[in-house]
């Protein structure tokens, strides 16, 4: 490779949650996950539709795209998976059988495999184009610390498993990130958080968002989580004072088997049965969830300190699907611990497209890349909305900005539920006001409606606001910007509500619809929520409408929650948008300045049953 390069793809791929991203001049200009196209959850398949939107979008060829890199090393991670196999043998043979033709393809020829879907799409020529490899925690490392804009910082990335590592400290300087350290496979806290995620019935990969929600309403406190932690650091995992854990195998199965731990052995320990997917979840299963979030806290901190004592730096980044973890973010945050601290909003291995691309610019590259934005994806046009509603047979408003965001603000205020769909689409797992659900944090019954009625999940699933960024801290204890919705913070003292003096021990619902505070819908049964902050700069639109908001009801806030249902990825077109719309019970749909409302459409519209079969998670 030889300089300039100053258009580089990244691509992750056939792990979960494949994307791609397209670097100018060190500046992320566009990203997205395959997902959003496909309509498949978490979709791992060669980004095809996402690098075709590219493609289109931004005239994309073979001639004036300078480099591709993929965001870790296939041969490193065939190397480790053979060699756990030969550790644990003969254990696992059965399924060392079944997956080696799967592993073949998928590592050994990736690149053969990679060259033929970028020569579909007119991005290979065999004598211009080049195609690199980061290595897993690099990309991760790269996508938190040069958007960052810290001239130096320590980087912390902690997730599952990339080739070998699955934590790594290093620190950024300049233009340089410098490996210090890392922790390797099989011992990784992504993996004993997935463990948990898998024990108590949810989909690893997919649900571990679900295991953070779930945990405050275990009891905080009492003998019996305190009792599940100790089994956890006895026999579990040993963690060292830097962070560093070390986690028994004999109570894990991932190595080398199809499921995350031996059931009856963790049964056993803990006293606590192995949940069925869609099962009730009972008080022991709640509290062990919440053990679990705790020493995952205590992990994460010690890792976060010693990576900036040993960086001599107060600045903090991170990434990797660990630092998806608000709760153990905000913990960091709110400790006195760093000065400066950024979460790359696309955390999980999605990201890692962007880390890749990153990385590779700068090693040519003397400059720091500029900050990057959440709002990466496809935008559509006035006519392609009209095209649509039309098309679907809708009835429909067109109406100025100012009274859009007005009677928008008044619907909200009414109790509406609104579904919000402006602009370019976000990247990575959050919604961020362009592909958004919203309604009245100050509604008692709107955290009950948008689970049951709107978005078909588990009722206990808790809902994040979206606050002006000028007033957070009249509502929060939090004195940061929370732009990507990755921080966790107290709801003030004054805004809450006195609750029974046996509040910690009741029934899971019975503590869900106690009244908490003022703020009911967006304060989880811990008194906390996971912010977003809005500023004008960081989305013009969006933040006007939390401004009529404040003007109609004092509040300047919203419940925001991401445009789907359980079990689909976020809406990325008009049609998904609509679909989504007609097959719930939102009130209406705002997309750029149509508004469609429910009680006027047609009844061969509102019956409208199209997208409404969904998938568990």
């Amino acid at each position: 490779l030889a300089p300039p390069l100053n258009r580089i793809l990244g691509i992750s791929a056939f792990y979960h949650d494949s994307a791609v991203a397209l670097i100018e001049e060190g500046s992320v200009i566009a990203a997205a996950q395959e997902e959003r196209f496909t309509r498949i959850k978490h979709d791992p398949a060669f980004p095809k539709k996402a690098l075709q939107w590219l493609v289109e979008e931004y005239d994309l060829n073979a001639e004036n795209v300078d480099a591709i890199v993929f965001y870790d090393k296939p041969f490193l991670k065939f190397e480790r998976l053979l060699e756990t196999y030969y550790a644990f043998s003969p254990k696992g043979l059965t399924s060392f059988i079944s997956s080696v033709p799967v592993w073949i393809n998928e590592k050994l020829y990736l690149k053969d495999n990679l060259i033929k879907e970028l020569k579909s799409l007119g991005l290979w020529d065999k004598k211009k184009s080049k195609l690199q490899f980061s290595e897993h925690h690099l990309s991760h490392a790269a996508s938190a610390f040069y958007p960052s804009g810290f001239s130096e910082a320590a980087i912390l990335t902690v997730d599952g498993v990339g080739e070998w590592a699955t934590a790594s400290i290093s620190k950024g300087s300049g233009n340089k990130i410098e490996l210090i350290k890392e922790l390797n496979f099989p011992h990784s806290l992504g993996l004993l958080y997935s463990a948990v995620t898998y024990f108590l019935g949810f989909k690893v990969n997919s649900g571990e968002y679900k295991l953070m929600g779930l945990a405050p309403y275990g009891r905080m406190g009492t003998e019996q989580v305190a009792a599940f932690k100790q089994k956890i650091y006895d026999t579990l995992v040993d963690v060292k004072e830097d962070g560093s854990i070390w986690l028994n195998q004999k109570y894990f199965s991932y190595a080398t088997g199809l499921r995350m731990v031996p059931d009856k052995k963790w049964e056993q320990l803990f006293g606590v049965k192995k949940r069925d997917p869609e099962e009730d979840l009972s008080q022991d299963q709640c509290d062990l969830a919440l053990a679990f979030q705790e020493v995952t806290e205590e992990v994460v901190y010690k890792m976060a300190q010693h990576a900036l004592e040993i960086c001599d730096t107060k600045n903090l980044c991170m990434a990797g699907g660990v630092a998806l973890n608000c709760v153990a973010n905000g913990k960091i945050q709110s400790s006195g611990l760093v000065d400066q601290f950024y979460i790359q909003p696309a955390a999980g291995d999605a990201g890692g497209a962007v880390g890749s691309a990153l990385a590779l610019w700068h090693q040519f590259n003397e400059q720091s890349a500029s900050s990057q934005s959440a709002y990466l994806g496809p935008k559509f046009s006035e006519k392609e909305i009209e095209k649509c509603l039309n098309r679907n047979g809708a009835k429909w408003h067109l109406l100025s900005d100012t009274d859009l965001f007005d009677q928008t603000a008044k619907a909200i205020a009414n109790g509406e539920v609104v579904g919000w769909y402006q602009g370019r689409m976000e990247f990575g797992p959050r919604a961020l006001g362009n592909r958004s659900i919203i309604g009245d944090p100050r509604n008692e019954e709107m955290q009950k409606k948008l689970n049951l009625k709107i978005k078909y999940r588990e009722s206990f699933r808790p809902f994040a606001p979206s606050v002006l960024e000028e007033d957070a801290s009249q509502f929060f204890d939090l004195s940061v910007p929370s732009p990507y919705m990755l921080l966790v913070a107290p709801v003030k003292e004054e805004r809450r509500e006195a609750v029974p003096a046996d509040y910690a021990s009741l029934p899971m619902k019975e503590k869900l619809y106690t009244k908490r505070s003022d703020l009911q819908a967006v304060t989880h049964v811990d008194f906390s929520a996971r912010v977003q902050t809005v500023s004008r700069e960081q989305n013009e639109r969006y933040y006007q409408l939390l401004q009529a908001m404040k003007a109609e009801t004092g509040v300047g806030m919203l419940i925001n929650t991401s445009f789907n249902v359980r079990g689909e990825p976020i809406v990325c077109t008009p049609d998904d948008a609509f679909n989504c719309f007609i097959s719930t019970e939102m009130d209406r749909l705002v997309m750029g300045n149509y508004v469609i409302l429910k009680s006027e459409q047609d009844d061969h519209i509102k019956n409208h049953t199209k997208g409404s079969t969904f998938k568990a998670d």
